[in-house]
């Protein structure tokens, strides 16, 4: 490997390791300061954060690659979730931050929503946090396999660890670096590395984009729609060969926002309520530029590849090929660096909330009702550990596909959460049973869809995208059971 590549990425290990220290001797004396950094996030980190922790390995290596096959119709995914979030920042971040302070100062999901439905309050804990645990280790294993490709495909050779092959090395070299900040830093430990790597992460697709259009090979823009009309010319176009159903499928994505733990739960951590718009507007900013950026590098980024004769096996690695052909290697390294940021930056959110609903919501709701802080602190360190092993376990397959993995886990948490925090936030009449009723019918409808394989081919078309029908299923239940049923002194909630 060359030198410079070298030096970029150990400066970033240690970078990322220094945070974690850092944080450490902030925010670690109390669960709240290690799950939440103890509600002081200014606007610009929890707005990079929010955004770094969401985005993940996909934007670097599985929305590229979608853009790279099918075009620009792969990119109604990226409006999708640029709408969804700005309504996520505008209808949910606000009410969310006042009202887990309201309810009983809740700082995980599942005990915010036990508070919100007292009568209901053991089994929405218990339930809730199975959902977190269970779709957070599939959500991880997809930035450990993200991980994992790096490594095989830009370090084959350098890091074998016991003889395990490029991609199991990479899996657990990318795993062991998150550990490290996570377990000792906690939340701002998390959030801080966030907001450094958000800053890397769009840098690195503002420039790559532009070097692919505009450098040695590129051609420039005229020269590159020419490429792509000959290969194949619907792949500029934004809706040739899309079906409603297609389109639907893509745009939907935005509806999974709303139920994502790891990012709603930056909106429970800002500083103050008055600061949310800011850091909207801080986060949005930052999300437009970076998906115009992965969207430019996935179209021209083919284009590239097809003028200059490039045989490209996998299209998610496309931004790992280009990285190490187009540039020097300080900035290769950098490059790098900014692709392990996307990964990092995911896995540490979700390791932390899975580990926080375990502490919170198993330990210390089952087993130690009175756990000192100290020792909840210690129980979260080690349940971070638990749950990146089993993520390591299912991220061993070394043909996952990144986006395939990521759109079954927020297809999940969008179904299971999504209506219910929305409800909840706005809707009076919603009450214990109801939110139990809206999670549980979520999370399965989600898992029999895929499980029947109706995501790939429905009824003899375009497979349907399982949040279609888990947030439509999910929001009747909540409605119908709550209308149903009435628990005792749950209405005392006013919508804002």
């Amino acid at each position: 490997m060359e030198t410079g590549v070298w030096i970029s990425l150990m400066g970033y290990f240690v970078l990322m390791i220094a945070i974690g220290v850092y944080a450490m001797q902030k925010a670690t004396s109390s669960s709240e300061d290690y799950m939440l950094g103890g509600r002081g996030l200014s606007p610009k980190v929890a707005a990079l954060s929010a955004g770094a922790s969401d985005m993940s390995g996909w934007l670097l290596l599985g929305l590229p690659g979608a853009l790279f096959v099918s075009g620009l119709g792969s990119a109604w995914i990226g409006i999708g979730l640029l709408v969804g979030a700005f309504f996520n920042w505008t209808l949910v971040a606000p009410r969310l931050r006042e009202q887990t302070v309201h309810y009983g100062n809740a700082i995980t999901i599942p005990e915010f929503l036990a508070n919100r439905f007292p009568t209901r309050a053991l089994s929405l804990r218990t339930v809730s946090a199975i959902v977190i645990v269970v779709f957070f280790a599939v959500y991880t294993a997809s930035g450990l396999v993200a991980g994992g490709k790096l490594f095989e495909s830009a370090f084959a050779g350098i890091f074998n660890i016991g003889g395990m092959s490029d991609y199991a090395s990479g899996v657990v070299i990318t795993l062991g670096i998150v550990l490290v900040y996570t377990v000792i830093g906690g939340f701002l430990a998390v959030s801080l590395t966030d907001f450094v790597q958000g800053c890397i992460m769009m840098l690195a697709l503002v420039i790559m984009p532009a070097v692919v259009l505009f450098g040695e090979g590129g051609g420039g823009y005229s020269q590159a729609s020419q490429t792509l009309n000959e290969v194949d010319p619907t792949l500029l176009t934004w809706t040739e060969g899309l079906t409603i159903v297609g389109w639907l499928s893509a745009v939907t994505w935005g509806l999974g926002y709303f139920g994502q733990p790891h990012i709603i739960v930056r909106f429970m951590a800002i500083r103050s309520l008055k600061e949310v718009p800011i850091a909207r507007n801080i986060g949005m900013s930052w999300m437009a530029i970076s998906l115009i950026g992965a969207v430019s590098l996935g179209i021209f980024g083919r284009a590239y590849a097809v003028r200059n004769g490039m045989n490209v096996e996998d299209p998610e690695t496309i931004f790992i090929i280009l990285a190490d052909l187009l540039f020097h290697p300080l900035i290769t390294g950098f490059l790098y660096a900014a692709l392990l940021a996307a990964i990092m930056s995911t896995i540490s959110s979700q390791l932390l909330v899975s580990s926080s609903s375990l502490t919170e919501d198993f330990y210390r709701l089952f087993l130690r009702k009175q756990a000192s802080d100290k020792e909840t602190v210690a129980v979260g360190r080690i349940c971070v550990v638990l749950v990146g092993i089993v993520a390591v376990i299912i991220a061993s397959n070394p043909d996952s596909q990144v986006l395939a993995l990521v759109s079954n886990a927020w297809a999940g948490f969008g179904s299971a959460f999504g209506p219910l925090i929305i409800l909840s936030l706005m809707w009076p009449r919603t009450n214990g049973a109801g939110a139990i009723a809206g999670m549980v019918v979520g999370a399965l409808t989600v898992m029999i869809w895929i499980s029947l394989g109706w995501n790939g081919s429905f009824m003899g078309g375009p497979g349907v995208y399982e949040i279609i029908p888990g947030f439509i299923a999910a929001w009747v239940a909540i409605m119908v059971v709550s209308l149903a049923t009435a628990d005792a002194g749950e209405y005392q909630h006013i919508a804002r």
